[in-house]
């Protein structure tokens, strides 16, 4: 059986809910002949018609605009952003309108809204940016950033059959080098649960997206030196899974929190909080903190490599804090 990338992971979960559910369409920029800038909406066109597969003007706004007004008529849009860097442009829409509206007058808005993010793909300052700190901040949304294949596949299904708005972030290095042998039965995976990507017993790493493989990297370095890492994918970032989190740091002691996002502000410094809150009497060590620096992403490769957290910084973390 051939293996399924993270992107056709992507691609079949939407599929699959717009076969099982005539209320769910697609709406944003270049998705119905050209198929997507990343190929996601590939076919749609032909399969599902112009009146489910929408192609609209270049306004963020517009897209999400018309996805909320949708939804109110009990539709089930799916709007892409063909980068997540241009999601600013619905900031409005989704903080000030979709995210609110149950609290206002309990109704529910159930749109979901797709975000290629993440560097490692030269894309520059305008097209490389991890902006999911923005509505973690904000509550009335739910914030999902799978790692694989098989979870891309499974939240995407389970954000489209959800009532409340979810911003749905898709790490574009990941696109077409994850692979993976997903189940021909249809599968969902709950929202709002982390999971232990890898077991350890002598520190924690917290991470998601992409850091997963950069962890996972160091942690078969530091294996061979017969450090133990302990790797906790959220998967969810909004809500958080704190019991699966503090569950792992109470088990190895000491934590690492990793993320690509800039540091100042990231989701790390709210983990960061919580496990001091409510684990601090068994930890071992300072809880460290992994993510870019405080700048915009370079275009030049070189210095995107720089900017980008990676293995190496992961293990001279973990060095210094197994022997703290």
């Amino acid at each position: 059986m051939a293996l399924t990338t993270y992107v056709e992971a992507v691609r079949q979960g939407i599929w699959e809910e717009m076969e099982r559910d005539p209320d769910v369409f697609v709406i944003g920029e270049d998705l119905g002949v050209y198929g997507g800038a990343f190929k996601v909406t590939l076919g749609m066109l032909e399969r599902f018609g112009e009146r489910r597969v929408i192609d609209t003007p270049i306004s963020e706004s517009a897209i999400v605009g018309a996805a909320i007004g949708a939804s109110f008529m009990g539709l089930r849009p799916v709007a892409e952003m063909q980068f997540a860097d241009f999601i600013s442009c619905a900031f409005d829409q989704i903080v000030n309108f979709a995210a609110k509206c149950r609290y206002r007058w309990n109704a529910p808005a159930p749109i979901v809204v797709r975000a290629p993010s993440g560097g490692g793909i030269h894309g520059g300052p305008f097209h490389s940016q991890n902006p999911e700190a923005w509505f973690c901040h904000t509550p009335g949304l739910k914030v999902i950033a799978p790692a694989t294949a098989y979870d891309a596949k499974g939240l995407i299904k389970s954000a489209i059959r959800d009532n409340d708005p979810v911003i749905f972030f898709e790490h574009k290095a990941l696109y077409r080098r994850i692979k993976e042998d997903l189940p021909e039965q249809e599968y969902t995976v709950p929202i709002g649960k982390a999971r232990v990507f890898r077991e350890g017993r002598d520190l924690t790493v917290v991470t998601y997206g992409a850091m997963v493989y950069a962890a996972e990297e160091a942690a078969n370095e530091l294996a061979r030196e017969g450090i133990s890492m302990e790797i906790v994918d959220l998967r969810t970032l909004l809500p958080i899974d704190e019991e699966t989190i503090l569950a792992s740091v109470r088990k190895t002691s000491k934590a690492i929190l990793l993320h690509e996002a800039t540091l100042t502000g990231g989701i790390g410094g709210e983990l960061a909080a919580r496990i001091a809150e409510k684990a601090f009497e068994d930890l071992d060590g300072p809880v460290l903190r992994i993510a870019a620096p405080d700048c915009p992403i370079p275009y030049s490769p070189p210095l995107e490599e720089a900017f980008l957290p990676n293995a190496r910084r992961v293990i001279e973390k973990a060095r210094w804090l197994y022997e703290y």
